[in-house]
């Protein structure tokens, strides 16, 4: 007797193309600032998450007040490029609607907190006047597809980064329910145009993330993903591409069944066709073999590793009708963004903001609202969750140059902070467990003295914090780790390398402040004293305390 299917697959097959009742939830139901149970998941599929304020649930419960609904909309930005004009609008719409905060992602896209129901249509709609969207930002399906973002990396950047858009496209629902839904409220009752042969009624067991890297540069964390693509460049040309599967960070606390894994590399394409089918096609085995009974169990991973990687990479080239070639030589030797000036092979200048943990704060937004009224720019969001400012002439480098002068943008911080990284947790994300990005600047503020007492102020250590073991700002894969048990304590993870070819390991559980800060304090005179010529923190902490 086969195993009982988890009841969102049966949501997603009943839903009438991701519609459900969602046109009902918003238009008819004043009672509640939330959706239908049922459509608080296939609202995921349009981009957007249910949330409410947790620090408020208790005062309102004693007033017997429901919770404090919004909604938390996330847009599709394949490589994280916009105009200026839709930047502009950007701004404008957060203005408008939910908190005025703008939250750039670990994915290189833009998030808006705290709409309530009744804006949710005029705010999609808004954007859709700029030719923005959230169609497939969340849900079980492919999701914002990312890359390296800084085009001085090499001058086949924008070549390489083209591929973002084309596999979105690729793998976009067919479905028109958004447009139905969120747009101009038309019915469309030629539904036969909606048949969706990678998709079909069951999306993917799963979310699904693809990143594509250009080495030298693994901004991106290529092999956190799903599907990590590694441009491969031999005498400036760009010759393919090679692919790995099976990325993915979270796990569930006292679930052994549950695991951090890296990709597995499993070969190379030579060409834009066969790259893009092979992309498709795993999917398609994605699709047909993962776990649909346990969602915990669900992602790519779990497949690869039921499958094993050469079981699935037979019946991805049984599906694709060619035999992968094998893996080309690559290295990596950064992960940090570049940030201040730099300028591309073709005399362009790009400016590189650090944005603490995405946040974009109040005097950061109207530096960049000025900027982007000038037009002189593109406004380009990394996966560490900072904004380039990019295309600038030369003629035009002075006009930024002052607006950073005259709203102090230009802050001194340690190379700790910038490479520091945490996701939304506490109030809003239903499943933290302990404060994120709230709460790391704070704790960088309190280790900054510890690096300054052993002289690396300038090292790039990576640090982030997640509320939860799901692992959204990829600490899995830092130097610094920390993820939330409860309230104020952490796993301490360690041993992580610097460029994100390892995962870290448990060191220590359910760590206060203060334990921390005498953990990194120790670590730290350690390295000092201990390290190799050359080593990083990360390394020195793999070999001495985690291996």
């Amino acid at each position: 007797m086969s195993e009982k299917l988890s009841a969102n697959e049966a949501m997603k097959t009943q839903s009438d193309g991701l519609r459900g009742t969602l046109k009902e939830s918003i238009d008819l139901d004043n009672h509640t600032g939330s959706v239908r149970p049922d459509d608080e998941f296939l609202v995921k599929f349009h981009g957007m998450y249910v949330q409410d304020d947790r620090d408020r649930r208790a005062e309102r419960a004693a007033k017997k007040l429901d919770n404090l609904y919004s909604f938390m909309i996330r847009l599709r930005i394949p490589g994280g490029v916009i105009s200026a004009e839709q930047w502009i609008a950007t701004h404008e719409i957060s203005e408008q609607f939910g908190t005025g905060t703008l939250k750039i992602t670990t994915r290189q896209t833009v998030q808006l907190h705290g709409l309530l129901k009744h804006q949710i249509r005029p705010t999609i709609q808004a954007f859709n006047t700029v030719k923005l969207d959230s169609i497939a930002a969340c849900g079980d399906v492919n999701r914002n597809v990312i890359a390296s973002s800084h085009p001085q990396i090499s001058p086949l950047h924008k070549k390489i980064h083209d591929y973002a858009d084309k596999i979105s496209t690729l793998l976009l629902p067919k479905t028109q329910s958004y447009y139905e839904v969120f747009i101009d409220g038309e019915k469309i009752y030629e539904r036969s145009s909606e048949a969706d042969p990678l998709y079909e009624d069951r999306y993917l067991p799963r979310k699904f993330k693809i990143a594509i890297a250009i080495p030298p540069s693994n901004d991106v964390d290529v092999f956190t993903n799903d599907i990590g693509l590694i441009a491969i460049i031999e005498n400036n040309q760009l010759k393919g591409f090679n692919i790995a599967i099976g990325g993915g960070l979270a796990r569930t606390h006292g679930n052994p069944n549950t695991y951090s894994r890296l990709g597995s590399i499993i070969g190379f394409t030579d060409t834009e066709e066969k790259t893009l089918k092979a992309v498709y096609e795993i999917l398609t085995v994605q699709r047909d073999f993962g776990n649909r009974v346990d969602r915990k169990l669900s992602r790519l991973k779990y497949t690869v590793d039921k499958l094993t990687v050469e079981g699935y990479k037979k019946e991805l080239e049984s599906r694709i009708g060619f035999e992968l070639e094998a893996a080309k030589p690559f290295s990596f030797s950064e992960r940090s963004d570049r940030f201040g000036w730099e300028k591309n092979h073709q005399g362009n200048w790009f400016y590189t903001l650090f944005v603490e943990h995405g946040v974009v704060k109040p005097y950061q937004k109207q530096f960049l609202i000025e900027v982007a009224e000038l037009k002189i720019s593109n406004f380009i969001f990394t996966g560490n969750q900072n904004l380039i400012l990019g295309e600038i002439a030369d003629s035009d480098k002075p006009k930024v140059e002052e607006l950073l002068k005259r709203h102090d943008v230009e802050k001194q911080v340690s190379a700790l902070r910038k490479n520091s990284m945490a996701c939304v947790a506490l109030p809003t994300c239903p499943l933290a467990l302990a404060e994120g990005q709230r709460y790391l600047p704070e704790l960088v503020t309190k280790i900054e003295p510890i690096l300054q007492k052993y002289k690396l102020t300038n090292d790039e250590i990576s640090i982030r914090m997640t509320g939860c073991p799901n692992g959204c700002g990829r600490p899995y894969v830092s130097e610094l780790g920390f993820v939330g048990t409860g309230p104020e304590q952490y796993n301490f993870m360690l041993g992580g390398d610097r460029y994100g070819e390892r995962l870290n390991k448990l060191y220590k559980e359910k760590l206060t402040e203060t334990q921390i800060l005498e953990e990194v304090d120790f670590l730290f005179s350690q390295y000092v004293n201990d390290k190799n010529k050359n080593e990083t923190f990360g390394d020195f902490a793999f070999r001495k305390y985690v291996n």
